[in-house]
């Protein structure tokens, strides 16, 4: 039997680029992706996490709750960038991925529809046209880096302030047709992000060197991607 479900899809910008680098980079940006999907997750406590897809968390609420869409986003979207100025603060390490942490950015897509879910062994995963249709999502024109683009199923629950910055967008999704959807730029929006630290040097040697340690074993075992607490 089908759930009515809110959505959503948190997506770091520039992590294929990451993945790209040689081995030691390679480990370096796991664990840095790590901890932003870390951050963000412990920030939208009321979203269940369903699954963590390389660079994104896919995420899900009940449709009741779908009027708290934006509070989580944004509450996401500063614990993202919290985090990524804490440990461009921190962070001497001079390999390509350490010094590419500041050009990341996040995206969130959201819509609401009809799940069912599918238990394979010890993993539950949600599956149905509407979990196609926030993936395909993914894959748009909207003109900007950081933003949230909803579904017209959600874009009516949103705040009144902020439907009335939200721009139409008529996107063509692959195998789904023409959809009318609806996206707010993150950088329009009042938002206030806290200062980036000044840290001592010894503070930021012991964090480059236990962020060298964490990374460690991915040197050794490449390929095996980090995976935020609470999963299995």
């Amino acid at each position: 039997m089908a759930d009515r479900a809110l959505l959503l899809l948190a997506d770091i910008a520039g992590y294929t680029e990451f993945m790209r680098l040689h081995r030691l980079n390679l480990a370096h940006s796991q664990e840095i992706t790590r901890r932003l999907l870390e951050s963000m997750l412990d920030a939208a406590p009321a979203l269940r996490l369903v699954e963590v897809e390389g660079d994104a968390l896919f995420l899900s609420a009940p449709h009741e709750t779908r009027g708290d869409l934006m509070a989580s986003a944004l509450a996401m979207y500063r614990a993202f960038h919290t985090k990524q100025q804490w440990m461009v603060a921190h962070n001497l390490c001079v390999c390509d991925a350490c010094r590419r942490i500041g050009k990341l950015n996040v995206k969130f897509v959201a819509h609401l529809g009809d799940v069912v879910p599918q238990r394979i062994r010890e993993t539950e995963k949600l599956v149905g046209v509407d979990v196609i249709t926030v993936h395909r999502m993914l894959k748009n024109d909207v003109p900007s880096t950081e933003y949230v683009l909803v579904s017209e199923a959600l874009y009516e629950d949103l705040e009144p302030q902020i439907r009335g910055r939200a721009e139409p967008l008529e996107q063509e999704l692959e195998g789904l047709g023409r959809m009318r959807l609806y996206f707010v730029e993150l950088d329009a929006l009042t938002i206030e992000l806290p200062v980036a630290p000044e840290p001592g040097l010894r503070a930021r040697i012991r964090e480059t060197l236990g962020l060298g340690l964490r990374a460690f074993p991915r040197v050794l075992a490449p390929g095996k991607p980090a995976r935020p607490r609470g999963t299995s």
